[in-house]
């Protein structure tokens, strides 16, 4: 999965990307004028493969990982205007979009006082924008075409609808289209339909509150976009990060914090995308496999190796929670809990598979 951190200058995006690819950039660099992204690869860390790592006495994890982008920051007074913005965020499968909701005298904020609805609302104007942009063009060259055909007169409704509610200020997602006008503009891709998932970055005085500016409103904002929505403290997570792994615990313990930031985001990330995890074990190695929401283990097979998915067989399967209730493989299969699976069957979030197959 791509992904693009994008938010305001000085939101903390740059010091969740470093926290999450394990780099060391300079924060204020976009703030300072440099306007190149940065790629980097995110570990997506998960408890599950960890364990499965002692069950199975395995050398070694190997974790999915996130392509991340850091976007340029978008100043306010540029909004309409970010052409390089656009062209990065269709390079991206989702955006997580960082939202300042932190104070800090010593980090000044580019529009003078902390608002989390406003810079919300700022950043996803672009969007829009260059929507409202396209729509227009697009209507307007079919409505001067010297033949309207049947397919363009249903694309242009299928528009027409998304341009309504654009400057309703609505979501294209509650727009109602016909199965065949759905099928007119399927080739299309709109940025305000990009998945989101609005990373709200507190202080460490908010974060232990669960509260924030305009928290009532922003929440609300967010719900009626359909995006997702995550809490979390750059700041907090950037000291876990530094802590030894005996002193951890008890630190996010202290935050009421089961799960680092890390791997709360990508959990969220693989949520809003419907993506699930399944493993495979041995003795060299525990890996986790990222796919799509109920893949059929065929398909499934294929992401290991393209030979597998041609000879298939069977797909052996037990459930990580069945293995963590029971300590070995061998005791799942005593209790029946191991299943012997089809070409069909959907794949399931934790399944742990061997594949049976022959080429």
């Amino acid at each position: 999965m791509k992904i693009g951190l994008v938010g305001l200058p000085l939101a903390g995006k740059t010091t969740l990307y470093n926290l999450l690819t394990g780099n060391n950039l300079e924060t204020s660099q976009f703030y300072s004028g440099k306007m190149d992204a940065n790629l980097g690869m995110a570990q997506v860390p998960d408890v599950r493969a960890d364990h499965l790592l002692q069950i199975y006495k395995s050398k070694r994890v190997v974790n999915a990982q996130l392509e991340i982008t850091d976007l340029p920051g978008l100043k306010s007074d540029r909004l309409g205007s970010g052409n390089l913005f656009l062209q990065n965020v269709r390079k991206v499968d989702a955006l997580v979009h960082v939202i300042r909701a932190f104070d800090d005298a010593n980090v000044e904020h580019l529009d003078g006082d902390l608002d989390p609805l406003r810079d919300f609302n700022n950043l996803n104007a672009e969007l829009y924008l260059a929507d409202l942009d396209f729509l227009e063009k697009r209507i307007e060259r079919i409505q001067n075409g010297k033949k309207i055909t049947p397919e363009h007169r249903l694309e242009q409704n299928a528009l027409e609808k998304y341009l309504q509610a654009l400057e309703e200020e609505q979501p294209l997602h509650s727009v109602e289209l016909s199965e065949e006008e759905a099928d007119a503009i399927k080739h299309y891709s709109f940025f305000s339909q990009v998945p989101q998932l609005v990373v709200i970055n507190t202080d460490e005085e908010s974060f232990k509150n669960r509260s924030y500016k305009n928290q009532e409103e922003l929440d609300k904002a967010i719900k009626e976009q359909g995006y997702g929505r995550l809490l979390l403290s750059a700041k907090i997570e950037g000291e876990i990060a530094e802590l030894p792994p005996e002193d951890r615990e008890l630190f996010m313990e202290d935050l009421g914090l089961k799960e680092t930031g890390a791997y709360r985001l990508a959990r969220e990330m693989y949520a809003l995308l419907g993506q699930i995890s399944f493993f495979t074990v041995g003795e060299n190695e525990v890996r986790v496999w990222t796919i799509d929401q109920d893949l059929p283990a065929r398909k499934a097979a294929g992401k290991i190796h393209s030979d597998m998915e041609r000879g298939f067989i069977r797909a052996e399967v037990v459930a990580y929670d069945d293995l963590k209730e029971h300590g070995s493989f061998n005791k799942c299969k005593e209790k029946g809990l191991v299943r012997l699976e089809g070409k069909e069957y959907p794949v399931k979030d934790g399944d742990v598979i061997t594949i049976r197959f022959n080429v």
